[in-house]
């Protein structure tokens, strides 16, 4: 299985951005619908922090991110995005993406240890 996020960069305060992330091989991209897939980011020396997640219908938000970003999937492309169109200097983070790894229930989306997959990460840089 293999998550592959896109769509990082340098953006100035206020811009818009739209991080992709798709998923490929395995069982995980054939009942990708059925899958949660979360959004997490790591500010230098820290541990992964919660950004966003969905799960059929259902979207979670951390509050830092709640009204600002927005999280959305296409499950005809394996794939899940994240879209912030008011960015700060504090979203300056690395953003990784992140699949659910068994079927079930999905009770704490904002707990690393509900995924069993993910991507690399992609670097979100907002200047002032």
């Amino acid at each position: 299985v293999q998550l592959q996020e896109s769509g990082g960069g340098l953006v100035h305060t206020g811009d818009s951005l739209r991080l992709s992330c798709s998923a490929s091989g395995g069982a995980f991209s054939n009942d990708f619908s059925d899958r949660a897939m979360g959004w997490f980011r790591r500010f230098p020396g820290t541990e992964r922090q919660f950004v966003a997640a969905i799960y059929l219908s259902n979207t979670y938000y951390a509050d830092s991110v709640k009204g600002r970003f927005t999280i959305s999937r296409d499950d005809a492309k394996n794939t899940v995005y994240l879209r912030s169109d008011t960015l700060l200097p504090e979203d300056t983070a690395v953003y990784y993406c992140a699949g659910q790894g068994n079927h079930g229930s999905f009770l704490h989306p904002e707990r690393t240890y509900e995924y069993g997959f993910w991507g690399l990460g992609t670097q979100v840089t907002v200047s002032e």
